[in-house]
């Protein structure tokens, strides 16, 4: 019988040239549209002569799959049965079904079907087919076990694997197994095509920075010519969110350049470079960045996740009211895009700006998240709001349903110690209802070192002691807190346990970017081009300060007693180069910008204080903790840091 012209599939084609074609290929047809209920609707109701052949079924098995309807599957699978299309004649309906039961997380039913086919008599671009059809439902249903037991199977049939079984194994793979099935690529001349090659360095990624170190070298074995956008985004991705941010940024401009052939970055792309711009201070590149998004991708600002990359590289980098801007441009944010900016405004030491922002994303019908909380926290300690930050901490669960992790207690005890409530700070400690782990202890110890604290100090690092005993940083505190106090002899005990644990401290650097290159110092480097002169020019400024009125009157600094009680000297810290560097080079008026990998020393904060009125010249600075702005002999941070 003839279709109705009235129904909704026929009148899909109305007018179509096509429409005269046989009912079954229409059905294909449809399906390829995506209108998988007018697809079934023509299989059920067209005209049964002649009968719907094999691929007119393996469209309908495929709608049935979108649709979620299982009983439609079984029912499409018993009519191929009846009409001796399977389990072996048409590889087409058998992988439609069997992936349509495995998409449905129907597996015995694939299982069954699978076992079905006779081994001997089918074709082995059939089996491929159906053995990858159950492999891929596995791994759909995060079934790595299943995943290799099939696989197993199909090597047991010997059944060759392709790139399709690959893409579904590696990611399911656990950790162990994945150089494993490398391998295997390798030998069956796989691990060199793209989308192969593609998946293993995804799935390296996810193994941490050894794993990144694997990505890598999977990318570089792929012909240049091979390498893709996705080959790109995924070696850039490892690196960066495992932390390998030079690294990151080295195949980006490897990328712009001839060796990615013409290949274009993405939001993706971008995200991942920018987050790297963001952990290194790497402004410049990140200016670039933003530029290229602003001219090649007009409407970025609908992309939530790249906006927030932008806003927390600004954040993170020292151009808060570049990041206050988009943020306010943006025609939707989540709560990632309000904690860069609460995150970035406490950085800065601006706490009461950074609560204001949280109240107002309450108030906007946005549920706090444990991360924003640690950036409102650390905040609130950073700018000594002690008591908004107890409140927030106390109210944590009760308002917002979110248990305090370790770093909350860490924020809370940096809090506490650096408002010189070290004893509360202990029972802080005391109460937790996990394990203080290294950070917690770690403030406490910081807090001790602020406030000369001698007696907390040891109780603190004797625990760091022992849950991080290579962690040079902690041994390195506690010499500068016997040093603060003059007890030399404590300071010959925490270096003399550094020389027989192997321990080094981890040396100081800071740099500044100039005219699109960057220029690193370390303390006592003579190893820039313009050491000359910009020793010269620490030394006069040096001169300078110790004979301007009240410098010294708040006593004598965090590097000042260290240099009494340990020789050689080192009265050139990296950060005084860098700043000597910038005023040497840039113009004046100009904000000069520092990175620096370690918290700034007393002896500096108090130097570059008083240049930044000498020279009359603002100095941005970014510790490992936070930023400092002198300007006119004053800080941002208000001497709380």
């Amino acid at each position: 019988m003839a279709t109705d012209p009235s129904t909704p599939a026929a009148a899909a084609f109305a007018g179509d040239a096509n429409f005269t074609e046989p009912w079954s290929a229409r059905v294909r047809t449809l399906t390829r549209l995506g209108r998988h209920r007018e697809a079934l609707a023509l299989l059920r109701h067209g005209d049964p002569s002649p009968p719907p052949h094999a691929l007119a079924l393996t469209s309908a098995a495929i709608s049935c799959a979108a649709l979620s309807l299982s009983s439609g599957v079984a029912q499409i699978h018993a009519l191929a049965a009846k009409r001796g299309l399977l389990p072996a004649a048409d590889a087409y309906l058998l992988s439609a079904l069997l992936t349509s039961y495995s998409r449905l997380g129907h597996l015995p039913l694939a299982h069954k079907l699978l076992d079905e086919m006779p081994l001997e008599s089918t074709p082995q671009t059939t089996l491929r087919t159906a053995f990858n059809s159950v492999i891929s439902g596995c791994a759909l249903h995060a079934l790595p076990a299943a995943c290799f037991a099939v696989f197993r199977r199909m090597r047991a049939a010997s059944v060759r694997f392709d790139s399709v079984t690959l893409l579904a194994l590696v990611p399911a793979a656990p950790p162990g197994a994945v150089p494993q099935l490398h391998a295997l690529a390798a030998r069956a001349g796989l691990a060199a095509e793209t989308s192969v090659a593609n998946c293993l360095v995804s799935t390296y990624a996810r193994g941490g920075a050894a794993g990144a170190a694997l990505a890598r070298r999977v990318f570089d074995e792929m012909p240049a010519a091979l390498r893709d956008l996705v080959s790109w985004n995924a070696v850039l991705s490892a690196h960066a969110q495992n932390g390998l941010a030079v690294d990151a940024l080295e195949l980006y401009r490897r990328m712009r350049g001839p060796d990615g052939s013409g290949v274009e970055p993405d939001a993706v792309t971008l995200v991942g470079v920018l987050s790297s711009c963001a952990h290194l201070g790497a402004r410049g590149v990140g200016f670039d960045v933003e530029r290229y998004v602003r001219e090649r991708l007009p409407g970025f600002r609908t992309n939530v996740q790249l906006c927030n990359a932008i806003i927390n590289f600004h954040a993170r980098c020292g151009s808060l009211p570049r990041a206050q801007k988009l943020f306010d441009e943006m025609p939707r944010r989540t709560i990632v895009s309000w904690t860069a900016l609460i995150t970035g405004y406490g950085m800065h030491g601006h706490g009461d700006v950074a609560v204001s922002l949280f109240e107002r994303m309450v108030s906007e019908g946005i549920r706090p998240d444990n991360v924003v909380m640690v950036g409102l926290l650390s905040a609130c300690s950073h700018a000594g709001m002690y008591d908004e930050g107890r409140k927030y901490f106390s109210t944590m669960e009760s308002a917002y349903k979110l248990q305090p992790t370790l770093w909350h207690y860490t924020c809370m005890v940096d809090l506490l110690g650096r408002a010189g409530r070290l004893e509360e700070a202990r029972e802080l400690i005391s109460s937790m209802p996990m394990p203080a782990d290294g950070t917690v202890w770690g403030a406490l110890l910081g807090a001790c070192k602020i406030h000369k604290n001698v007696e907390v100090g040891e109780e603190a690092f004797e625990r760091i002691v022992e849950l991080e005993p290579s962690n040079a940083g902690y041994y390195v505190l506690m010499s500068n807190i016997y040093a603060d106090t003059g007890q030399l002899d404590g300071v010959a005990r925490v270096r003399a346990m550094m020389r027989e644990r192997g321990l080094k401290k981890e040396p100081g650097c800071s740099y500044v970017e100039h005219k699109g290159r960057v220029h690193l110092f370390m303390a006592d480097d003579h190893s820039h081009p313009q050491a000359k002169r910009i020793y010269e020019l620490v030394i006069r400024l040096e001169q300078m300060v110790k004979e301007k009125p009240g410098v010294r009157e708040n006593g004598a600094a965090e590097g000042h007693v260290e240099k009494a009680a340990a020789q050689p000297v080192v009265g050139f810290h990296s950060e005084k180069l860098a700043v000597a560097f910038g005023l040497l080079n840039t113009e004046a008026g100009s904000e000069i910008v520092v990175i620096k990998n370690l918290r700034v020393c007393g002896d500096c904060h108090l130097f570059l204080k008083a240049v930044s009125g000498i020279a009359n010249r603002a100095f941005l600075v970014r510790d490992a903790s936070r930023f400092h702005r002198f300007e006119g002999g004053v800080c941002s941070c208000k001497d709380y840091w």
